[in-house]
């Protein structure tokens, strides 16, 4: 006959079930509560003293009934005290999550928050159910991975090993390769980046990870680095882009804007100045401009550079390639733009040599020919 390999439940588990069965008034002994959970009796015993002397439960043994029991009413265990309101932020933390679905995070987050809701459930009364019907996230852009590059980064920060990889910069032409120190992994604005040391570079770089060309090699460990933080790193950035320089960046918004604007935290060292009639002005300390660039472009007509004046060029020079993008090619143009792709000389004079009469439409060519 095949003997059953026994379940492996942590400390707190066995507690939990212990704990449910006094609460219940069954009176369990070492002996049923080890069948029932399939452990040694001395480990029951172990977790039995380490709750009424480590947790100060008041229990005791009933010799009449031959099993502990409870003193006095116990409402909660008392490691995991919770409110309705803890267990809601809970909950919400565990939907913001969702976003990261296929991650190596995901079974592990869903199957703890599943074993705290189960704890919770006879001290509360939020319905985890309804929640979830009630509430949930979405989160647009959200990268995709390479789920093994993933797990390997994270191990390589997790044991303080060196990575080399193949890595394709946004504008490169060919992969290069990289021999890192990573120090952290962080998800911003749906992009997951690796912040590392780059060993021939002698710098702090950052990399996105969707462009890791292939699975990294792990190798050596390093000494943990106690000086990075990610909130100094990105101080100056708009988002993940730092730079070597400082820059006051000053925008205006106007009224409709400016009720948006104001509903979010945008950078830890915005300062928001009131305007009349309902505008904002925001001022914020960057070191780099490519970022906000981008930002300021979004709101459109909405918004305004005050400062500084790099900025201002920048964002005119963005307009006039917008334009030149969107504007429309004049008839005459686009006759002589295909019968110059179509290597027709012949249609392309015939063309020309029509164009001496009176304009009669913008961007309409007057071209005058002596007889």
């Amino acid at each position: 006959m095949v003997r059953a390999e026994p379940k492996s439940r942590t400390p707190l588990a066995r507690m939990l079930v212990i704990h449910r069965r006094l609460v219940d008034g069954k009176y369990p002994n070492c002996r049923n509560l080890a069948q029932a959970i399939e452990v040694s009796t001395k480990t029951i015993q172990r977790d039995l003293e380490y709750m009424r002397d480590q947790l100060g439960l008041p229990m005791e043994y009933d010799r009449g009934r031959r099993g502990y029991c409870y003193t006095e009413p116990v409402t909660h265990f008392p490691t995991i005290p919770a409110t309705e309101g803890e267990v809601l932020a809970l909950f919400v933390a565990q939907k913001a999550l969702e976003a990261y679905r296929g991650t190596p995070f995901e079974q592990p987050l869903a199957h703890a928050f599943k074993k705290l809701a189960r704890a919770l459930d006879d001290d509360i009364s939020v319905d985890l159910d309804a929640l979830a019907q009630g509430l949930s996230f979405r989160h647009t852009g959200v990268a995709v991975i390479n789920l093994e590059i993933f797990q390997v980064v994270t191990r390589a920060i997790m044991e303080h090993r060196e990575l080399a990889f193949l890595y394709r910069k946004l504008n490169g032409a060919r992969p290069e390769k990289r021999n890192v120190q990573p120090y952290h992994l962080a998800s911003i604005d749906g992009q997951w980046y690796v912040f590392a040391h780059d060993l021939a570079r002698k710098d702090l770089r950052t990399f996105v990870l969707g462009r890791i060309q292939e699975v990294p090699v792990i190798g050596e460990t390093f000494p943990k680095s106690g000086e990075f933080s990610l909130t100094d790193c990105l101080m100056g950035a708009f988002g993940v882009i730092t730079g070597e320089g400082r820059h006051t960046v000053r925008i205006a918004f106007d009224a409709f804007a400016a009720q948006l604007v104001r509903e979010r935290v945008w950078h830890v060292t915005q300062d928001l100045r009131e305007l009349p009639d309902g505008e904002l002005e925001m001022v914020l300390q960057l070191s780099s401009l490519e970022e906000i660039e981008r930002w300021v472009l979004s709101w459109g007509g909405h918004a305004r550079v005050i400062g500084p004046a790099r900025l201002r060029q920048r964002i005119r020079e963005a307009l006039r390639e917008i334009d030149t993008l969107y504007r429309e090619m004049p008839p005459w143009f686009a006759e002589l733009h295909e019968a110059a792709q179509a290597h027709q000389p012949d249609r392309l004079l015939q063309l020309v040599l029509g164009m001496d009469r009176i304009r009669e439409t913008p961007g309409q060519l007057q071209l005058g020919l002596d007889p």
